[in-house]
């Protein structure tokens, strides 16, 4: 587990329709305990006031909007979010080296750079949606190429199945930091997600954060369950 880590590790996914949810959903929560993502069906609704608004309650906010675009591009956008004061941006690993580098430039000298992370490959797709967009790699596979492509493009870290979390530890070592989605409860429906693993495991594995949404946001207690989640993290960490 990278030495860096401080503060929660649970990010939990705002992934609402509108500013007014999400910020009700905030409302519950507490940013002692966790932070919070805001990707791009929320961002497109709400925009940059958004995640002021977030910021400005003390939460570290994950911009989760994957750029992916030429160099030029990329980087510009970066710099744009990192002006927001957000904790952390994602990129897709599958961009390239010159344009993670120009990214990671672009942020070069901030006061609060916010970390640069990597995706690797969705939680969505399995071994079946890769080779019907050209890739003949088993998902691992491809995970870790796109990793060490990362890591050796100054990359913080990457977004991995948690399944992926032990091979990329080995792989990119103990400083990178590796964010986990997919994440769900032992009695939790997967949903959309077909690589998924619970938080106890994940840490075990080695996962710095781990983003969770549908287990926290569609309960009747979110804080309730966030504490939950948080314990059997604590217990991992102990462990």
């Amino acid at each position: 587990m990278s030495a860096d880590n401080r503060g929660p590790r649970v990010i939990v996914a705002l992934d609402y329709a509108s500013a007014a949810e999400a910020l009700a959903l905030a409302q519950q929560l507490d940013p002692q305990r966790c932070r919070v993502k805001v990707g791009k069906e929320l961002f497109t609704v709400a925009g940059p006031a958004m995640v002021e608004q977030l910021v400005a309650r003390g939460f570290d906010v994950f911009l989760d909007l994957k750029y992916h675009d030429i160099p030029n591009t990329v980087a510009a956008a970066c710099k744009s979010a990192a002006a927001l004061g957000v904790w952390m941006i994602n990129v897709h690993g599958g961009g390239g080296r010159a344009m993670m580098q120009a990214a990671r430039e672009a942020l070069a000298g901030l006061p609060r750079r916010p970390k640069l992370i990597a995706v690797t490959v969705l939680t969505s797709m399995g071994a079946e949606d890769l080779r019907e967009t050209g890739h003949a790699e088993e998902p691992q596979a491809l995970v870790e190429r796109l990793a060490r492509l990362a890591a050796s493009s100054s990359m913080d870290g990457v977004v991995c199945s948690a399944q992926e979390v032990s091979l990329l530890r080995r792989a990119c070592g103990p400083e990178f930091c590796l964010v986990t989605p997919g994440i769900r409860l032992a009695d939790a429906a997967q949903d959309d997600q077909k690589r998924i693993v619970t938080p106890q495991v994940a840490i075990n594995d080695g996962a710095d954060y781990l983003v969770i949404g549908r287990p926290i946001t569609r309960a009747s207690d979110p804080l309730a369950v966030l504490d939950r989640i948080n314990a059997d993290i604590n217990t991992a960490l102990e462990s």
